[in-house]
């Protein structure tokens, strides 16, 4: 077996046999899919996660046997089951009810349609009722179910009950159909005791295996199906249980069956309640008098502990399931500023994370430059062996300067230079990169450079291949300089520019300064489109204007670099009813040629980047907008499971149908979508912290449609801690007041009169 050594940046070196032209072309393969995934909808998936295990099914709780499909039970970027298939007397149950609102279990209420018994008798529709209860045990790697049997028949019956299981250990990659390889040898299903066993000899030198448990043993065996005889009296139940459990080792031998008696699930059930809500104790509490706001709240806080992983000593979210159950750093940022005013912890351990993997030379298979911040984190096969170059890969151009404003906004939060110390060499390295290496052809502006014959490899937000379009439907040539990115840096330097001054740089501190005024001011002159009344969405190769309407402009409001008269007239254009859907902003106006509101990025909705939008509005004192933003997504979360508002859904208008359309591959849930219901209570309460002065300015507060109180308890700024009432009075007024304080904070209120712009 090949030995795998370790770089200083903690991946694997390359060991792919391909020649660079065929490592440029899975590459290719990989950054210009205009899509996340080729597979088949998973808008109505079923979803359960905990820590590194996931596990995808439909409705019914199965998993196609075959199709190209995403359901499944995935672990370390492998799916160790993608089939699993439930019938009763060779016919399948009827689902009743689903429903994972814990995220770590799920519970099905299956019944029978019209069957015959193993005695020949009738059995009659819904006389058997079929309890599925499962749960996912991180420690243990394993998927406990129990199915509880009843008959509600007034006559003994018998009946046959068949599980059949699938396993091919295919990478995510090649799940998503962006590199559809298989580098590593499976065995054949093995039965051994009473144990049905999935082996995969990786070829980065891991053995994983799937070994799957039965209590009562089966009666009958054939390949990987197991058959029961279910005998049931009248008013009867019968339970039948399940171990699923994954393995990954470099040695074969620890990946063999062993004996595995399953806990209770009752037990299991409850550990793991008590521990999420002893992790929600932890983050600051909102509530209201909404029963909807609270419901869409107590969720997104629930998928943002789903979505909470660890990766050595450090927590961070990953981007969403399925897709990106990983660390990203714009995506991992993003979240973590979200939720700043409910748990800082969560920042100060990702930006520790992502500094640990800061870039340290240059490598264009990586896209690995000095001092830059990654983009995604892989651990599967295909990563390991280098066959796609996610060990890690670094191909963002937006990361790093999110990086800086992360690590400010938590000062201002914590009050406390200790994080900013222990990053400084970091801070300068992320500061290098953006003055020395973001600038490819030297007109002052951070920009990425795409080395593939067949176009970009975007490398901002909207990363699809096809999302940099021009007004006539061609693809933006590069070097593109995206117009949010400009806003970053600004905002990034502004804010760094505080913290050395706080630290005794006052020359560093002034530089950083200037140097963002000056990129303001070629930033408005260069970017702005007059004719459109908006920003470009980039600057492509020889300083031409990608010019089309599109939401990234919106990013600008959001980082403060827009001039007031731009920002207003940008806000104008993005609130107009080819842009804003009544659910949120379209990534892309309806206007454009490349628009489509089904595709990824070109007139799709993404809940993230609304609330961003809606948060510049809010610094610019649009509030009315803001206000529709906020009541758009609120809307939308009705019509979605559990009010969990998705990675993305579709532009359509609100008018033409009154719901959402779900885009069919979305990540549900998604650290970015869950973080921005909880992140715009926050800004449209007005928190402002200026924890080094111990204080808490809040700013023009106002509160969301059809909420009239909202209590905050547990507001940590600095190291006091603050509850708040906030009411609505009459009018537009809010008031607020401290109903309690431990620590040292001035608590300012700032009630500016709101002006909405004009229609």
């Amino acid at each position: 077996m090949t030995e795998h050594k370790k770089t200083s940046y903690g991946g694997i070196k390359d060991q792919s046999p391909l020649k660079p032209a065929d490592k440029q072309k899975r590459k290719e393969g990989v950054f210009t899919s205009p899509v996340p995934s080729i597979t088949l909808s998973i808008a109505e998936a079923v979803v359960i996660k905990n820590e590194n295990l996931f596990f995808l099914t439909k409705a019914d709780g199965s998993i196609p046997l075959e199709g190209k499909h995403g359901f499944g039970l995935y672990y370390h970027d492998c799916r160790y089951l993608d089939g699993y298939q439930v019938q009763i007397a060779d016919a399948d149950p009827t689902v009743l009810v689903s429903n994972a609102d814990n995220g770590f279990a799920a519970v099905f209420e299956l019944t029978n349609p019209e069957i015959t018994g193993s005695m020949g008798e009738t059995i009659n529709l819904s006389e058997i009722g079929i309890k599925w209860r499962r749960i996912l045990d991180a420690g243990r790697n394993a998927l406990y179910e129990v199915f509880t049997f009843q008959n509600f028949s007034q006559r003994k019956v018998t009946f046959p009950f068949t599980l059949t299981y699938h396993a091919d250990f295919e990478d995510v990659f090649a799940i998503r159909g962006l590199a559809p390889i298989q580098a590593g040898e499976r065995r054949e299903p093995a039965w051994e005791d009473g144990i049905l066993s999935f082996v995969y000899d990786g070829a980065d030198g891991l053995y994983r295996s799937l070994s799957i448990y039965f209590s009562p043993a089966p009666q009958k065996i054939e390949a990987t199906s197991v058959e029961f005889q279910i005998t049931l009296e009248p008013n009867e139940p019968r339970e039948l249980s399940v171990s699923l459990i994954v393995a990954e080792s470099a040695i074969a031998e620890q990946v063999k069956p062993r004996g595995e008696d399953q806990p209770g699930l009752r037990g299991i059930a409850e550990y793991f309640k008590q521990a999420s809500e002893e992790w929600l104790q932890g983050w600051t509490e909102v509530n209201s008098n909404s029963t909807h706001l609270n419901r869409v709240m107590d969720r997104s806080l629930r998928d943002l502990r789903m979505l909470r992983m660890r990766l050595t000593k450090e927590d961070y979210f990953a981007a969403g399931v399925p897709w990106f159950v990983a660390l990203f750093g714009r995506d991992s940022i993003i979240t973590a500023l979200q939720t700043l005013a409910f748990n800082p912890g969560l920042a100060a351990d990702t930006l520790r994370l992502l500094a640990r993997f800061q870039g340290q030379e240059v490598n264009q298979w990586r896209d690995e430059q000095p001092g830059k911040i990654l983009h995604e984190l892989r651990i599967g096969e295909l990563a390991r062996l280098g066959e796609i170059p996610h060990n890690p890969y670094y191909g963002t151009v937006d990361a790093t300067p999110l990086f800086l404003i992360l690590l400010a906004s938590h000062a201002s939060w914590t009050g406390d230079l200790a994080l900013f110390h222990e990053l400084r060499e970091h801070i300068e390295r992320a500061l290098v990169w953006i003055d020395q290496y973001s600038d490819s052809d030297g007109d002052g502006f951070a920009d990425y450079q795409s080395r593939l014959a067949s176009g970009p490899v975007n490398q901002g937000w909207k990363d699809s291949g096809n999302a940099m379009v021009n007004h006539d439907g061609s693809l933006a040539e590069p070097p593109i300089a995206l117009v949010e990115v400009q806003g970053y840096i600004y905002r990034a330097k502004m804010d760094l520019a505080d913290l050395f001054e706080r630290a005794g740089e006052l020359e560093r501190a002034e530089q950083l300064q200037q140097d963002a005024r000056k990129l303001k001011d070629r930033f408005n002159q260069d970017f702005w489109l007059e004719d459109l009344g908006i920003y470009a969405m980039a600057l492509q190769a020889h300083g031409k204007p990608v010019a089309v309407v599109s939401s990234n402009p919106g990013h600008a409001l959001w980082a403060g670099i827009a001039d007031r008269d731009k920002a207003e007239k940008t806000s104008r254009r993005l609130m107009a009813e080819d842009m804003f859907s009544g659910w949120g902003i379209r990534t892309l106006s309806a206007n454009e040629k490349a628009y489509n509101p089904t595709a990824y990025h070109l007139g799709s909705v993404w809940p993230h980047d609304s609330s961003i939008i809606a948060a510049g509005f809010r610094q610019y004192r649009f509030d009315g907008y803001a206000e529709r933003i906020f009541s758009g997504l609120s809307r939308a979360s009705l019509h979605f499971e559990s009010h969990r508002l998705p990675e993305l859904f579709c532009g359509f208008p609100y008018q033409d149908y009154n719901v959402p359309i779900r885009y069919p591959v979305a990540c549900h849930p998604q650290a970015w979508a869950a973080g921005s219901i909880p992140y715009l209570t926050t800004v449209f309460l007005g928190l402002k912290p200026e924890a080094f002065e111990h204080r808490l300015r809040i700013v023009r507060p106002m509160l969301p449609e059809d909420v009239d109180r909202i209590h905050v308890r547990g507001l940590k700024v600095g190291d006091a801690s603050v509850d708040i009432n906030f009411e609505r009075a009459s009018g537009d007024q809010t008031t607020v007041n401290v109903i309690a304080l431990d620590g040292e904070l001035d608590v300012l209120l700032e009630a500016e009169i709101k002006r909405k712009p004009s229609k």
